[in-house]
């Protein structure tokens, strides 16, 4: 006899799910600019500034691309320290020997910061899995890097295999993220100076060492916030400036929620665990300078 019971519905997503799972990987994901063996493997091939470093890695992907394409993709990075090793890194070593450096890095620092045992485990193999078949519902239009780092072929080793499926799922993101920024009509530096002041993002020396700018750039960022009513001028946000953040987030949450969607409540669930379950273990490890986050 036929039941007349109407189909099993498959648990809603949460709204924040696709964030917090993209929060657990992205951290995986970011090991590798903290590791010495990514200079290492970078230098071995005449790369050895650490912003050129940086700009090299991340950037290999689209080719051999010029300054203005690296600050256009990047946002918050100053333009003019972007061009100061910007295409000229392309003239020491090819994107392709920096995507090798790059991987070896990876595989050399994982295997440090988590151990061999987790490497090879099924909770391993299981997280590739699953985070491989959510960039099976990523798109590439509007977006540079995700769509770049796609076009690489998938690694074959489970922890490579994760780590490729977390930067792009990532860059999915991130690339989403840019274009909540610009309807926010935030610049790139308003959008770290901002983002600081929540207490999340990096603090200002990083940004200064990383990103290429300097207290006085800060500064004049800090007060066209304030102008604007978001910055109370010193270190806080207003309320406007906490719903504004808030409201970028939510709108890069809805850009980004397809990857998530396809994957599934019950797959988002537990890659979020196991995504923790790793990046716990990397952090306990030391994989991120001490002072990294918040306000100073």
């Amino acid at each position: 006899m036929t039941s007349l019971k109407p189909p099993a519905q498959a648990a809603a997503l949460h709204p924040r799910a696709g964030r917090r799972c993209h929060n657990a990987l992205n951290a995986l994901h970011s090991t590798h600019y903290f590791s010495p063996d990514t200079g290492r493997e970078l230098g071995e091939i005449g790369i050895t500034h650490p912003k050129a470093v940086n700009f090299a890695a991340r950037t290999a992907a689209m080719g051999r691309v010029g300054a203005g394409v690296v600050t256009a993709a990047f946002y918050n990075y100053k333009h003019e320290t972007v061009a100061q090793h910007v295409p000229g890194i392309w003239d020491t070593a090819s994107p392709e020997d920096v995507l090798a450096a790059r991987l070896r890095a990876v595989d050399t620092t994982l295997r440090r910061l988590l151990g061999e045992d987790a490497l090879t485990s099924p909770e391993m193999a299981e997280a590739a899995e699953l985070a491989l078949r959510a960039t099976e519902a990523c798109s590439r239009s509007a977006r540079p890097l995700y769509s770049a780092h796609a076009d690489l072929p998938v690694p074959e080793q489970p922890h490579l295999a994760l780590w490729h499926a977390a930067t792009l799922l990532r860059e999915h993101r991130g690339d989403g993220h840019l274009t909540a920024l610009q309807h926010a009509e935030l610049d790139g530096l308003e959008a770290l100076v901002s983002h600081t002041a929540t207490g999340k993002g990096m603090r200002p020396k990083w940004n200064f060492t990383t990103r290429g700018w300097n207290q006085e750039d800060w500064d004049a960022a800090v007060e066209r916030l304030r102008a604007r009513g978001l910055h109370d001028g010193a270190a806080e946000l207003t309320e406007a400036g906490v719903e504004l953040r808030k409201d970028v987030e939510e709108a890069t949450d809805r850009l980004d929620r397809a990857p998530y969607e396809h994957l599934g409540a019950a797959g988002v669930e537990r890659l979020t665990e196991l995504g923790n379950v790793f990046a716990g273990a990397a952090l306990q490890a030391g994989a991120f300078p001490a002072d990294l986050l918040g306000k100073e």
